[in-house]
């Protein structure tokens, strides 16, 4: 799917001095659409063309995107690797 933004030249000038402003479209709709929960994580990579789930973290990781990560989540990672012997 194209498609096409209607922005005036004065400021499309202004954006386009923060480089490509396609990219940037891409970027912030993509991360807004993960953010609401309309894209998943993998959607998003798949989206905005990265190889590897290490990338995708480092531009979550740039736009201060971090998952919730409760104790209890914590806890019970810990306690499978103690099962686990580690």
């Amino acid at each position: 799917m194209n498609l096409v933004l209607r922005i005036p030249d004065d400021l499309a000038d202004r954006l386009r001095a923060g480089g490509d402003i396609e990219r940037q479209a891409l970027e912030a709709l993509a991360l807004e659409s993960y953010r609401s929960g309309r894209l998943t994580k993998p959607e998003l990579r798949r989206l905005l063309g990265f190889d590897t789930r290490m990338q995708l973290d480092e531009f979550l990781k740039a736009h201060n995107v971090f998952e919730s990560y409760t104790l209890a989540e914590f806890d019970r990672e810990q306690e499978d690797l103690q099962r686990l012997g580690f």
